[in-house]
């Protein structure tokens, strides 16, 4: 058991989720958004873990060796790119449904990847890559997920994570556009509980890590979901022991 029994997804949350495992791989079903935003997020998760390991960025294989956890994995869309690269990778999440989902959609893939339905502060052990992406927004108690994050960071390890900005920029096209419009179900998000980049950083210091990089997260008509240097809509962070 960890250090702290606090529960971290309200169920709520879960069973909105757990709802939509159902098409959770269709690229045009209620996950659409994430099929979008997964290479941008694959895209700075390279960038930092080859920075952070020292690993050469034409290996296909930067994380072999490495293990890592994938909190809030949903159906496995992050999770089974990390096996891909390598890493002996265990996916958590507590929705079961969707963990049922990933368990099936891993087998047909042929990945070997332990999957984990239930709360964080539940997981013992220390990984060396920890992600949580688009899963600080939901948590009950962020400075407290953040904190349990924090503790199964193996020595050495990185952090990354992503999450909505707390901006009218980022209600306007998360909440009144896309959800408004269906391209993502409605009650996903809630805009209080987003967090800024300045919130996310105090939690983490807090947990004893430091911010060693930041991304935003942009759209535009031309050019989609995309990296960027602007904060305001969405943004990944990447964090270690300082």
């Amino acid at each position: 058991m960890s250090e702290t029994s606090t529960p971290s997804i309200r169920p709520s949350e879960a069973a909105h989720f757990g709802a939509m495992a159902g098409d959770w791989w269709d690229p045009k079903g209620s996950s659409a958004m994430l099929h979008k935003l997964n290479p941008v997020r694959l895209a700075f998760l390279r960038e930092c873990i080859d920075r952070h390991f020292g690993t050469d960025s034409r290996h296909l294989r930067p994380l072999a060796g490495r293990t890592a956890l994938d909190v809030g994995c949903g159906a496995g869309l992050l999770t089974e790119p990390l096996a891909r690269m390598g890493a002996h990778v265990t996916g958590l999440d507590a929705a079961p449904e969707l963990i049922e989902a990933a368990r099936t959609h891993a087998g047909e893939s042929g990945l070997a990847i332990r999957y984990v339905a239930g709360e964080l502060a539940e997981l013992d052990g220390q990984y060396d890559l920890v992600t949580a992406m688009e899963v600080v927004e939901h948590v009950a108690d962020p400075a407290s997920f953040v904190r349990t994050l924090a503790a199964r960071l193996a020595p050495g390890g990185l952090l990354l994570m992503s999450t909505p900005n707390r901006t009218a920029w980022s209600r306007l096209l998360i909440v009144t556009l896309a959800e408004g419009t269906g391209r993502i179900p409605r009650g996903t998000h809630d805009h209080d509980q987003f967090l800024t980049p300045e919130e996310l950083a105090t939690h983490l210091a807090a947990s004893g890590l430091g911010v060693i990089a930041t991304k935003g997260i942009a759209f535009s008509p031309g050019k989609g979901l995309h990296l960027s240097d602007d904060l305001r809509l969405n943004y990944l962070v990447a964090a270690s022991r300082r």
